[in-house]
């Protein structure tokens, strides 16, 4: 018997299609890492103000900074991507993608949070723009790289593992993920 089972929604992305579904979502988080990234160097290498560091995207298009759609449709992709990819993988791979699973659930929650305030107009502690509970200590830039990070490195090394999984690992995975053994 499976020690798990796949979701019903998702059995050809946790089968034949989970390396192509895993690079499709790899690439996404890079291309939100290579946001970030740009903000950063903007802010520090560059001297830029934080309210004119937009990243990549930001530059030709900024109301996309200033969205907390966009942030919130962000970690809303994450969390799904991160619960939608879980049933593949199996011992030492699952346990890491399971602890960037429940990073992700917190960076979501926050995220929902600047949502709330950003629709309401009422904002935590009566600051004047949306505040995750977080960023009451650590400011937003240094914040989102922070937990991009800790969602990010953990996934990562799930992935290394789920590619090179040891036999007992191979025979609970339902994909084909990892080459076969030599």
């Amino acid at each position: 018997m499976a020690t798990h089972s796949i979701p019903r929604i998702s059995p050809g992305l946790n089968g034949r299609h989970h390396r192509t579904a895993l690079g499709l979502y790899l690439l996404i988080v890079l291309g939100h890492w290579a946001e970030h990234l740009a903000q950063a160097f903007q802010i520090y290498a560059l001297g830029w103000p934080v309210h004119e560091a937009r990243g990549v995207l930001g530059i030709p298009f900024p109301w996309l900074v200033h969205s907390e759609w966009l942030h919130y449709g962000y970690a809303l992709l994450m969390l799904i991507g991160l619960i939608i990819l879980r049933p593949a993988f199996a011992g030492r791979a699952r346990t890491w993608w399971n602890v960037s699973l429940a990073l992700q659930v917190w960076h979501h929650f926050e995220h929902l949070l600047l949502l709330g305030q950003a629709l309401t107009g009422a904002n935590l502690l009566g600051r004047p723009t949306p505040t995750s509970l977080i960023q009451l200590l650590i400011p937003r830039v240094e914040l989102h790289l922070f937990y991009n990070g800790i969602v990010f490195v953990p996934m990562v090394i799930a992935m290394i593992l789920h590619l090179r999984p040891s036999p007992q690992e191979r025979s609970a995975m339902t994909c084909t993920c990892a080459p076969a053994p030599a």
